[in-house]
């Protein structure tokens, strides 16, 4: 699908097909997926529409991309923070502890679905723009306001020029309009996401920024304007979006920028730590 959308695939769709595929993605661990007649009626389309999808996806009918569509578990689109909070709220625990260990293997099974679809080539492409652009700004809004002001703490420590967008006294219209071609803005979000950073990152894409996005799948509406995207996992039974295997994907970001980076990066982790202790800043 990132590569459909970006025109980099042999793989070509029209509007109709791709919106199918998109939909579909979504539904991943649904019983709609099932049958191919209660697929089709929920996307409402014919069933030979899905016959030609998956044939021209490289598959040699629906029944084999049915089977890699029923080997995932995604949530569904929704009423999703009172489905979160039903599923959370509701749960027979028999104590704190159960429901400890249960959202921390939740986490755990995440965080090995983020290592098993890890993409090589999209993360050093991410950490090559990050390292060597003239500036960087990280945007995330609601929760991923916490991701966004981790990762620019975590690359203010290696590099300078790096703030959040929307820092307090500064507007984003303010910030995007200091930016140049050749700097990149950082941003998250995940489903459901939020409008918002959709917008900004429209608006950064088309003044010549690159974009590097930090979402959940291949058809989040980051990943069509976005340079680089990287995808994190985050379903659990938190009574939002579990940040977890965010904050693990941005400390990687972090460690890979410093690697990338060599000597700099060095440096300015010695001058950080004179300053902080002629700051007395620890103790």
């Amino acid at each position: 699908m990132l590569a459909i959308a970006r025109g980099e695939s042999d793989i070509v769709l029209g509007p109709k097909a791709r919106a199918a595929l998109g939909r579909i993605l979504e539904l991943q661990g649904s019983p709609k997926l099932l049958s191919i007649t209660a697929l089709a009626g929920e996307l409402e389309v014919n069933p030979s529409t899905l016959s030609r999808l998956a044939r021209s996806l490289g598959y040699p009918g629906f029944g084999a991309f049915q089977d890699v569509l029923l080997s995932a578990s995604l949530t569904r689109p929704g009423a999703f923070y009172s489905r979160q909070a039903q599923a959370a709220l509701s749960a027979d625990d028999r104590g704190s502890g159960v429901g400890v260990t249960r959202l921390c293997r939740e986490n755990q099974a995440n965080i090995d679905r983020f290592l098993d679809s890890f993409d090589v080539a999209s993360f050093d492409a991410a950490v090559a723009r990050i390292a060597h652009a003239p500036r960087v700004a990280v945007f995330g809004l609601r929760q991923f306001h916490s991701f966004a002001a981790f990762l620019a703490y975590g690359l203010r420590m290696i590099r300078s020029d790096v703030s959040l967008l929307e820092a307090p006294g500064k507007g984003v219209a303010e910030a995007l309009a200091t930016m140049a071609p050749g700097d990149v803005l950082i941003v998250a979000s995940c489903a459901p996401y939020t409008a918002r950073v959709v917008e900004v990152t429209r608006a950064a894409r088309e003044i010549g920024l690159g974009v590097v996005a930090v979402t959940d799948r291949a058809s989040s509406p980051l990943v069509d304007v976005s340079d680089a995207a990287l995808f994190v996992p985050h379903d659990t039974s938190f009574l939002s979006n579990s940040m977890t295997v965010f904050v693990a994907c941005a400390e990687c970001l972090i460690n890979a920028c410093a690697t990338a980076l060599g000597d700099d990066a060095a440096k300015a982790l010695a001058e950080r730590d004179r300053m902080i202790a002629r700051l007395g800043i620890e103790i």
